[in-house]
């Protein structure tokens, strides 16, 4: 027994704040799915950066969600000021009884001192002894790529005596019917009514992606093969500049909905799809979250950290001694030869596979 594990029926409200990027706060969906089970009576509320927000909009266990824009910094001090204090007020007025940081921010040991709650938990680490001091519990961080991220996350509820059950961990992401509609239409007016498969080349950090050439071949043996190919992208000039290059080196069209998205649209053209194929990135783990069974092609980035989470899927990777180096391309160079080995083949064959396996 945890002798110092929390009393989850003195728990009223809860904070959880996860200040990273997009896929970073999608894999802490679990953390509010799996404090409602444990606490039905807790309001649970979270904060994350502003363009983020839709990662956990609509989640059935949150009760509020408060964002901090990272566009304040233009509005002035004065303009900033006023809206931290407008945050802080927000924040302050729900009395949290606990308060749950999940990554080494400053901001949250802050906001510990600030909401005096009951029990805060972070985790650990030399960050300095104003943040250890913060809070009332801190739990161990794995790294190493020897634990998925979504574990490390409930890490934190395990430190409080809270211990998620194995079938309640799946990420949740609601797309919200007006999303649904919209990308329903939107594959109609490219002629896509029936079944399709969805393809995401791209990253915000094109050292993930593969190889143009590469991903043309391999949508020319897919559709050989009777597939409806989907394209998607976001709005980003780089990363629409990369879609130009796959669709360019095709002999046919192929419908895209690359840079039309908002990202609820995004997971709703996700969850309807067949299946997925794409990087390490967001839109992979959107997929999971979906129940979209998806094929991942994984570079310099952790397998074991960052991969598909709890979806039927295929994980391919080059067995080669530096990975995962974490790094942008071998030697900075912005190309990851460890991604650019794999082949159209083994896509392929992973796919199909894939489709054998769930039956689709």
């Amino acid at each position: 027994m945890l002798k110092d594990a929390i009393d989850l029926s003195a728990v009223r409200r809860v904070l959880v704040i996860k200040l990273r990027h997009h896929g970073d706060v999608l894999l802490s969906s679990p953390v509010l799915s799996v404090l409602k089970t444990h606490a039905p009576h807790a309001e649970i509320d979270a904060l994350v950066y502003h363009d983020t927000r839709d990662m956990l909009s609509g989640h059935p266990a949150l009760s509020q969600l408060f964002t901090i824009d990272r566009q304040w910094k233009k509005l002035g001090l004065r303009g900033q000021l006023a809206a931290e204090w407008r945050l802080l007020a927000g924040l302050k007025a729900r009395h949290y009884d606990l308060v749950i940081q999940l990554t080494e921010h400053k901001r949250g040991a802050w906001l510990a001192r600030m909401l005096r709650p009951r029990w805060a938990v972070a985790p650990g680490g030399n960050f300095g002894k104003f943040f250890a001091r913060s809070f009332s519990h801190r739990y161990p961080v794995i790294g190493g790529n020897r634990r998925h991220t979504v574990e490390i996350h409930l890490d934190a509820l395990r430190r409080l005596g809270i211990y998620p059950a194995a079938d309640g961990r799946r990420l949740q992401l609601v797309a919200g019917e007006a999303a649904q509609q919209s990308v329903r239409q939107k594959l109609a007016a490219q002629g896509v009514n029936g079944s399709y498969l969805l393809i995401h080349p791209t990253s915000r950090w094109l050292f993930k992606t593969w190889p143009a050439a590469r991903m043309a071949a391999l949508i020319k043996q897919l559709r050989a093969q009777g597939e409806t190919v989907v394209l998607s992208a976001a709005p980003d000039p780089a990363e629409l500049a990369m879609l130009a290059d796959i669709t360019g080196r095709l002999s046919q069209p192929v419908a895209s909905l690359a840079g039309q998205l908002s990202l609820k649209e995004l997971a709703a053209l996700i969850d309807g799809a067949r299946a997925f194929i794409g990087m390490d990135s967001v839109p992979m783990h959107i997929a999971a979250a979906m129940q979209t069974p998806c094929v991942a092609l994984f570079g310099p980035s952790g397998d074991i950290e960052w991969g598909p989470w709890q979806v039927p899927h295929r994980l391919l990777r080059t067995e080669l001694p530096c990975r995962p180096c974490g790094k942008d391309g071998c030697g900075g160079g912005k190309r990851s030869e460890c991604l650019e080995l794999i082949t159209e083949a083994q896509v392929l064959a992973a796919f199909n596979s894939l489709m054998a396996e769930v039956g689709a």
